[in-house]
């Protein structure tokens, strides 16, 4: 715990993020946020919760421990965006392997459950798509679809049967994937994203930092980012170096996903 801070430290020359510790369809301004949504448009793929859960998606039960570490993340993350006045944020990491995309994905769940935003989860790994695989019920419909084939946005977008979040899940992957995450069309969609809906929170899962320039090419695109970082894996230099390159990027702190109770207990 103590060389993740310290690494933070160096990298950044500044007071390090803080550390957040965790276990392993129309352009109307929409609904009120606390108001029922009726999905008209977005496909609805109700997935049942123990099938979630056994995929390790642990914010759809109440009665798991691991969903209050979500609703303590959730907090500190709304607090950041709300003071900044930010809608959009990245989820990465270093190096592969350290569960981002399944932090985004609780993260995301727990987002929506807070009744005042909407929130967007959009796959943003072009290389390795993951997204989609959580729900295998889902039509094999993705982003690729939308930027290679003229797919119409609306077939694509996918309501899980939670209240208030809405998925654009990834499909075939790319090979010049950060040519096309700065290409003018996936500019453009993604600032549509951001600005359609004014109570809406967008979330972005990325590649790790370090596997590719992806991170690098997007960063102008979004507000602010959350690293996810491997409890007994992750290493100083590989933080150390991940910080380095999103110099130019908010960084709202660091979730330290995979860490037992006795690593995390005196954070709680």
């Amino acid at each position: 715990m103590e060389r993740i801070k310290q690494a933070l430290d160096k990298a950044r020359g500044k007071k390090e993020p803080p550390h957040f510790g965790v276990p392993a369809v129309s352009h109307n301004k929409g609904p009120k946020p606390d108001q029922n949504i009726e999905y008209t448009e977005t496909s609805i793929v109700s997935m049942h919760p123990e099938s979630l859960h056994e995929k390790r998606v642990v914010a759809v039960d109440e009665n798991d421990p691991a969903t209050a570490a979500y609703k303590v993340l959730r907090t500190q993350v709304l607090q950041r965006l709300r003071v900044n006045k930010w809608n959009s944020l990245a989820i990465t990491s270093p190096t592969d392997g350290c569960g981002k995309t399944l932090t985004a994905l609780n993260l995301a769940i727990s987002l929506a459950r807070e009744v005042n935003h909407t929130v967007l989860l959009v796959d943003m790994d072009l290389r390795r798509p993951k997204l989609h695989t959580y729900f295998p019920g889902i039509p094999g419909l993705g982003i690729s679809d939308y930027l290679l084939k003229n797919v119409e946005l609306n077939s694509i977008l996918i309501n899980p049967g939670i209240e208030r979040l809405v998925i654009l899940p990834g499909h075939k992957s790319f090979s010049s994937s950060s040519e096309t995450l700065s290409s003018p069309k996936m500019v453009e969609l993604v600032e549509e994203l951001k600005a359609r809906y004014p109570s809406r929170i967008v979330l972005f899962d990325l590649p790790p930092v370090l596997a590719c320039d992806d991170v690098i090419a997007f960063a102008p695109y979004v507000d602010a980012a959350l690293l996810v970082v491997e409890d007994g894996k992750t290493q100083e230099n590989e933080l150390k170096r991940a910080v380095e390159l999103l110099d130019s990027v908010n960084i709202l702190g660091t979730v330290l996903n995979k860490a037992t109770e006795n690593t995390t207990a005196h954070h709680y």
